[in-house]
């Protein structure tokens, strides 16, 4: 297959945190290759994705492409290790996610992933399930899904790494159920790999699940073992940190870009990034499901690589390193997104025939399930936000939110439900994927799974028309305010925000309307979310405040979508709304 050359960002770094000072050796150099994968969520098979300048989606991802990225890595470099960003697994779609992401665990086995940082998804299931995803075992808290794939399954040959979680008092225990890091051997040189994960993790999973643990600020948690990686003379020291940022608006930067310098001052990545120890000579990150490749001032001052490769596998991060043995010292680094091309992998006849076993075997496991067709749509697919380069959105209405929320108005009506409300992080895919459009516009089981992976359930409550407003100001405030989560709203809802306004202050509650009519601050509305959302999650506290809440047991996310589907399929396009009304 004919290879188009990388852009590489190169940095001179010199730094040697190891070796003692005014000694000098006889430079040994080894070159490393480090590539990276951050939110994979267990995708096993390629998806769409829109390369930098390009019209049209791509097959991109699968691990049978992801594979034959690495297998030509290490016949280039024999000095070739690969390591994740976090959120390797959860919100995976139904070929991993419906045998509790064994599949995905044991492709990054065989893939020979060496280490990987925690993400906040990898906590989706309990801190109990994770240490089973790592340690192996069948003692699952959802035996319907557990070792099904394998009866016997192993666990993860990789170790999942974060400085930053510790158990809290309350759990009785002392110390991190992790490590903080570890040193690996490439090609004679030792590489420490430093691990954190965003410190948000408890306010965007169930809180049950991480009830024993703390999160800590990532930049203070790398900062405090830092003496103890250092007095190991690694050659190298790496952050993998589950925790990301984006590109400032305006700018026409993007993964393809080689050392920009327009990630946003005030996102988590670029703060951790300025905080963290120089001896880190390059942070591969995650989260932000955004493709970057930039530079940022560390506390001394130079220039260093912090680099993201968007998501599902569409992109690998890679750093070509030129480490100084001898001296325990980096020369220099260099980094680049590599696009993980499927379509021209499969016409060369280059997809890794293991990872063809691995995804067949999976996909017949759940087939039966998967391919069960549900409705037929009024277009060929539904789409989530996108910004007008073919980045996923989660800040604007988009009409797959807006289809997502009349299926909760929907479900919630017999409980006497008037707004349909839905986080934009709980739709996970385009409806279908533009790689499983079908020509008679038919959506499959495995579709409707693909949007609504958690299994979440559904939740009628009750808010004023002030807590509505609360839980509208709260998309652009807290923690939310450098990454705006816009929820999606259901038909006969409506509101306006302003831009500018500053945050707390951006909707005004008259402008929020119900059929037409502005909503009282003081009257009572029937609300039907999510159980996720109810309970505050995604940082939108002012749930916690509701009354008169009543669980609809067994209508799990996916029920919900495929009744709606089943009624007002052919009705369904891929048209937006107009909801919600932006103002300057």
């Amino acid at each position: 297959m004919k290879k188009t050359p990388l852009l590489l960002l190169t940095v001179a770094l010199g730094l040697s945190a190891c070796t003692p000072p005014n000694t000098t050796l006889p430079a040994d150099p080894v070159n490393v290759t480090v590539l990276g994968l951050n939110d994979f969520h267990g995708y096993l098979e390629p998806s769409g994705f829109r390369p930098a300048g390009a019209t049209a989606d791509i097959k991109a991802g699968g691990v049978e492409a992801i594979a034959a990225e690495l297998n030509d890595a290490r016949k280039a470099n024999p000095n070739t290790i690969f390591v994740g960003g976090g959120d390797l697994i959860g919100a995976s779609p139904i070929t991993s996610g419906l045998l509790r992401d064994e599949p995905a665990v044991y492709a990054m086995n065989a893939m020979g992933m060496r280490v990987s940082a925690l993400g906040n998804h990898e906590f989706d299931q309990g801190l109990s399930e994770l240490l089973r995803m790592q340690n192996g075992g069948c003692a699952s808290n959802d035996t319907a899904k557990a070792c099904k794939f394998d009866p016997n399954y192993r666990g993860a040959s990789f170790q999942w790494i974060a400085a930053n979680v510790a158990y809290n008092a309350a759990s009785g225990k002392t110390g991190s159920p992790f490590k903080s890091y570890v040193i690996e051997q490439v090609g004679g040189a030792r590489i420490a790999f430093v691990g954190a994960v965003t410190a948000e993790t408890p306010g965007i999973v169930s809180p049950e699940g991480v009830k024993d643990l703390t999160f800590s600020d990532p930049a203070a948690a790398v900062n405090k073992v830092m003496p103890e990686i250092k007095a190991q003379n690694p050659d190298a020291i790496i952050m993998l940190i589950h925790e990301g940022g984006e590109i400032a608006s305006g700018s026409t930067d993007n993964y393809a870009t080689v050392g920009c310098k327009t990630l946003k001052t005030d996102s988590a990545i670029y703060k951790i990034a300025a905080a963290v120890d120089p001896a880190v000579s390059a942070i591969i990150s995650g989260h932000s499901h955004k493709g970057y490749n930039c530079l940022v001032p560390d506390p001394a001052g130079k220039d260093r690589i912090v680099i993201q490769g968007e998501q599902y596998g569409h992109l690998l991060q890679r750093l070509d390193l030129t480490v100084d043995k001898a001296n325990h010292k980096v020369m220099t680094v260099k980094s680049a997104n590599l696009v993980v091309d499927y379509d021209a992998r499969a016409k060369a006849g280059q997809l890794d025939f293991g990872m063809t076993q691995l995804v067949t075997t999976a996909k017949s496991k759940v087939e039966a399930i998967s391919s069960v067709e549900i409705a037929r749509l009024g277009s060929p697919q539904i789409k989530r936000g996108y910004t007008p380069a073919g980045a996923q959105d989660r800040t604007i209405e988009s009409a797959l939110g807006d289809v997502v929320a009349d299926a909760l108005l929907e479900a919630g009506k017999p409980q006497g439900a008037q707004i349909g409300l839905m986080n934009p992080g709980g739709i996970r895919s385009d409806l279908p994927d533009s790689t499983k459009i079908k020509p008679n516009n038919a959506v499959n089981f495995g579709d409707v799974f693909a949007v609504h992976p958690f299994g979440n359930t559904t939740t009628v409550l009750s808010l004023t028309g002030q807590q509505i407003d609360d839980v509208l100001e709260q998309q652009f405030s807290g923690a939310n305010a450098t990454s705006v989560k816009l929820l999606q709203v259901s038909e006969g809802f409506s509101y306006k925000y302003s831009q500018s306004a500053p945050a707390g202050n951006k909707v005004n509650i008259a402008d929020i309307t119900l059929n037409g009519t502005p909503i009282s601050a003081t009257a009572k509305y029937r609300i039907v979310t999510n159980n996720f959302l109810a309970g505050g999650g995604d940082n939108f506290a002012a749930f916690k405040s509701a009354t008169d809440v009543v669980q609809l047991p067994g209508l799990a996310d996916t029920d919900v979508l495929s009744n709606y589907l089943k009624a007002k399929g052919p009705s369904l396009t891929n048209t937006v709304k107009g909801r919600i009304v932006v103002l300057p």
